[in-house]
């Protein structure tokens, strides 16, 4: 037969739309070319196929080869399409039977050898693939990333033969445990999806029960931690504020099986390490030198950013007003919407990014601003105030927990608590709290519409009045006003109460005067 139809699978943004491969061998001087919008990545898989095609043993048409890759308006880029293309060509020319191709996908990259090198967004592939209820057949390299995904039938093999040797023979798939390692190195081999093999905690990051005094602070990552509301801490040098962010992934709730498939195709579309944490939400920390694009996403080629590599999880930003004030701004928008779309000439990408801001800072550029031990000789009111005016009222607006992260006292840093709280013990109570809260709305409170909070943050009538007293008296947004309920909501939460009491609300409105305190000490 002359036409073979085989699948594949392209990449945009985190999604994977399926790709026909059409192989049509006609009468003619010999040629090959390919249509479908390719990119120049592509367009060379000619020279790899015809290379890897001989150096398997068949033998390379002396026709005209027309490879159509639809649909023709999606573009089509990377060297992924190298064994759908090579295998299109085999079955047109006879040289392997076409009668079961149909039930699979092919994803791989061609080495001239005939061997198979992996490609990225292996686990979007999957998914898809599973929906399609097709089997997908990618290289031994990408196995690791596909053991993630249960709902596809995934295959592995090392190089175009062994594929082709499979198709050729026709022989029912053993399981891989009745198989010899000779056999292995020769078959079209299964994957055996197992995400609860990876680890699901966090090796090397700090415990809370390590961090020395600050219950203030402790009581605000819980809070945080609770109902996933963005914080910002402020304080001198050396007090913990870094250590006390990098400790909120271990008092988190872990993710659901959706969630981390969702984190890990981001982390494998964006080519970056296949995370062995498989339910520990992710923590980025990028350098306060990041640009706008790093934080966001973008490039020719749309990326996910830092944002979208924090889904579900913590972007920390260590030294705040040392970001440039432009490069910050541009997570505002996300910051509410959850997600950032990239455009660009040729398309159009659409990536999630519903992490949680934590940032620290210092209220000065030495950092020791009225401090009654140091002296803060470079920092005149003026500079003061203009290293905390990098960080824009806006954004300032968006962080729901504000707070001031002192000075140790003398002696404490000696001091061994014996009974200070664990990572652990928290995030009990902190999973116990997002139950609550999935429950009774389906999201985490800093999620809430503005709809579901006048549905679940009532108030009476008297702490209705305090609360519009106090958002006037400190000169507070709208935006501030649902933030402020949703803080309160979820210190009910956590005390286990059905309805917000006027403890819930003043502690809540308690987080919300960092700016205004930082004001007055300049």
């Amino acid at each position: 037969m002359s036409l073979a139809v085989l699948y594949s699978r392209a990449k945009l943004g985190i999604e994977a739309p399926l790709v026909h491969v059409e192989t049509h061998l006609s009468n003619g001087l010999p040629g090959f070319s390919i249509v479908g919008l390719p990119e120049t990545a592509v367009k060379e898989s000619k020279d790899r196929v015809r290379s890897a095609i001989l150096n398997s043993g068949f033998d390379f048409p002396s026709q005209r080869i027309t490879v159509n890759l639809a649909p023709a308006d999606l573009p089509k880029e990377g060297g992924r399409f190298d064994l759908a293309i090579a295998l299109g060509i085999l079955a047109a020319s006879g040289q392997i039977p076409l009668a079961l191709l149909d039930k699979y996908e092919f994803i791989g990259e061609l080495a001239l050898t005939g061997a198979l090198r992996p490609i990225d967004g292996v686990i979007a592939c999957a998914m898809a693939s599973g929906q399609a209820k097709r089997r997908l057949v990618i290289p031994t390299a990408n196995q690791n990333e596909a053991a993630l995904c249960k709902q596809c039938e995934c295959f592995v093999a090392n190089e175009l033969l062994n594929i082709c040797r499979y198709f050729l023979n026709a022989e029912k798939i053993k399981p891989q445990a009745d198989k010899t390692e000779e056999a292995d190195a020769q078959d079209l081999r299964p994957v055996i999806a197992n995400p609860e093999a990876f680890s699901h905690t966090l090796s090397g990051a700090p415990d809370l029960a390590e961090v020395k005094g600050q219950p203030h602070a402790k009581r605000a990552l819980e809070i945080a931690a609770a109902g996933s509301h963005n914080l910002l801490m402020s304080g001198p040098p050396g007090t913990g504020k870094s250590m006390l962010a990098q400790c909120l992934p271990a008092i988190l709730p872990p993710l659901n099986e959706h969630e981390a498939l969702e984190v890990a195709a981001l982390y494998s579309v964006s080519s970056q390490p296949a995370r062995t944490v498989f339910y520990q939400r992710p923590f980025r920390q990028p350098h306060h030198t990041s640009s706008g694009v790093a934080l966001v996403g973008g490039g020719a080629r749309p990326r996910p950013g830092e944002i979208s590599l924090a889904h579900h999880g913590v972007l920390f930003l260590d030294e705040l007003p040392e970001f440039h004030r432009t490069v910050l701004d541009v997570l505002r928008e996300p910051l509410e919407t959850g997600h950032i779309s990239i455009s660009r000439a040729a398309q159009q990408v659409d990536y999630p990014a519903r992490f949680q801001l934590v940032a620290a800072m210092n209220p000065c550029p030495c950092g020791y601003l009225k401090q009654a031990n140091k002296r803060c000789a470079d920092c005149s009111e003026a500079k003061a105030l203009k290293y905390q005016s990098s960080v824009s009222g806006p954004l300032l607006d968006r962080i729901d927990l504000q707070i001031e992260v002192p000075a140790l006292p003398k002696g404490l840093l000696s001091s061994h608590d014996p009974d200070a709280e664990t990572s652990q013990q928290v995030q009990q109570r902190v999973i116990q709290a997002r139950q609550r809260q999935l429950d009774r709305q389906g999201c985490a409170n800093a999620h809430l519409s503005a709809k579901q909070v006048t549905q679940h943050c009532q108030l009476t009538k008297t702490l209705s009045q305090l609360l519009e007293d106090a958002i006037e008296r400190l000169g507070l947004s709208a935006r501030a006003y649902g933030r402020i309920l949703k803080v309160a909501r979820t210190l009910a939460d956590l005390a286990g109460s059905q309805q917000i009491e006027q403890a819930h609300l003043l502690e809540a409105l308690s987080y919300r005067q960092l700016e205004r305190r930082l004001e007055r000490s300049v």
